[in-house]
């Protein structure tokens, strides 16, 4: 029988954190405030853990503690007394990359579960066997895996062996995201958490005889951005992916919006949750891309999944995102009395504005704003005041945390 896997989640904030289990992640990897690959997340104080620890335990759910950043040696001195810090908090385990740290800490605290980052590069079942017999209980996989390798290093590898892999976000360019043109270029450390994401820029192609004169590497007279890899998304072919013998699916996004958050967690959940439901007859419900596209995103690939990619999985023409929706507010409180909906406003929206709710079960909800007033009764012809109440009349009851969206304003 196979095993359901485990939906895994980014959470940059204790607020993240809380939203990912809402809607549907059996597990979130959050940073600390030192030793975090990626220093743009709000990252968590050992207060701010122990709580969201707390958090997910009362529901059955796990945190994972990511420390993977490519260290030096003043790195290592510091890192024990981190360790020290932040395992009272209670987290399930700790994610690492390098050898050194591995070691220290199967000295300094044995009981903890570590996880390999895909930092380290893990490509073949003899580094994945390697890794299981020094202690570690999971194995993160390169993204440059195919199914068939993915299949191979299962077949090959103990079965009390934990592997995981990317399922869904961005793509470095760079090899598992071990990237040095942000060091080059800004003196700023990918493999310490600063990168610059200079595989986003557009590039032009200069002739060293020839000083100042730029000419594009592509016929495009704006540039080209030859770095600039699409999103990961794999929502179509989860039943593939729970064939595969991966145990946890890891979405990509410390970084990224409660709201990004929530759709993406939901629609893998969905997902995933379809095909337990009837496997021999699964099919895919087109519904999940159409959700995966409601959210800040570039184009999306398959990346290595089915074979080497070619040259479709970079777009040339331009590295901004697609932002057709954007986030209204967010659900607190619904009074089915009157059945006054109290939303915190995020961006502004208006009297007769078309909305959709993103619920953290259920299908989404479409509503049109007839009526709405302000925390003090007043009729609001349009809500503008961020972090403010407004409630907003619907018949249908809406539950706490759903994401009010609408389409983003031109």
């Amino acid at each position: 029988m196979i095993k359901k896997p485990e939906l895994l989640a980014p959470a940059g904030s204790l607020a993240k954190l809380k939203i990912a289990i809402t809607y549907g992640a059996d597990a979130v990897y959050v940073g600390g405030e030192e030793f975090s690959l990626r220093v743009a997340a709000e990252n968590f104080s050992v207060e701010e853990l122990a709580e969201g620890v707390e958090f997910a335990h009362q529901r059955g759910k796990k945190v994972y503690l990511t420390a993977n950043i490519i260290p030096h040696n003043s790195d290592i001195a510091e890192y024990e007394e981190f360790l020290k810090k932040y395992s009272s908090a209670g987290f399930d385990a700790v994610i690492l990359s390098d050898l050194g740290m591995f070691q220290l800490t199967r000295e300094i605290a044995p009981e903890l579960e570590i996880h390999v980052s895909t930092q380290a590069n893990n490509v073949n079942f003899k580094s994945a066997e390697s890794w299981y017999k020094m202690g570690a209980k999971r194995v993160i996989l390169a993204r440059e895996m195919s199914f068939d390798e993915i299949a191979e290093i299962r077949e090959k590898t103990p079965e009390g062996l934990e592997l995981e892999a990317f399922v869904h976000g961005a793509m470095c360019i760079s090899y598992s995201g071990r990237c040095l043109l942000s060091n080059y270029l800004t003196n700023r450390d990918s493999n310490l958490g600063a990168c610059s994401h200079p595989c986003r820029w557009k590039y032009f192609l200069m002739e060293e005889t020839r000083p100042g004169e730029y000419m594009p590497v592509f016929e495009n007279e704006r540039g080209t951005f030859i770095y600039n890899s699409k999103d990961l998304c794999m929502i179509e072919h989860i039943d593939k992916l729970i064939e595969s013998g991966l145990d946890s699916f890891k979405i990509e996004g410390r970084v990224k919006t409660e709201y990004y958050l929530a759709t993406v967690v939901k629609a893998y959940r969905d997902a995933i949750d379809s095909y337990f439901d009837n496997p021999e007859g699964f099919e895919a419900n087109p519904m999940w891309l159409e959700e995966l596209k409601k959210v800040s995103h570039r184009d999306y690939t398959t990346g290595f999944f089915f074979g080497k990619p070619g040259g479709d999985e970079q777009n040339y023409k331009t590295g901004s995102y697609i932002r057709n929706y954007e986030l209204l507010g967010i659900v607190e409180d619904y009074d089915p009395q009157t059945g006054m909906l109290s939303v915190v406003q995020k961006n502004r929206f208006f009297k007769g504005s078309e909305v959709e709710f993103l619920r953290p079960k259920g299908e989404f909800v479409k509503h049109t704003i007839q009526y709405m007033e302000d925390e003090d009764g007043n009729e609001l012809e349009v809500a503008n005041r961020p972090q403010s109440i407004a409630r907003i009349r619907i018949d249908t009851p809406i539950e706490k945390d759903s994401m009010m969206r609408g389409v983003r304003e031109s």
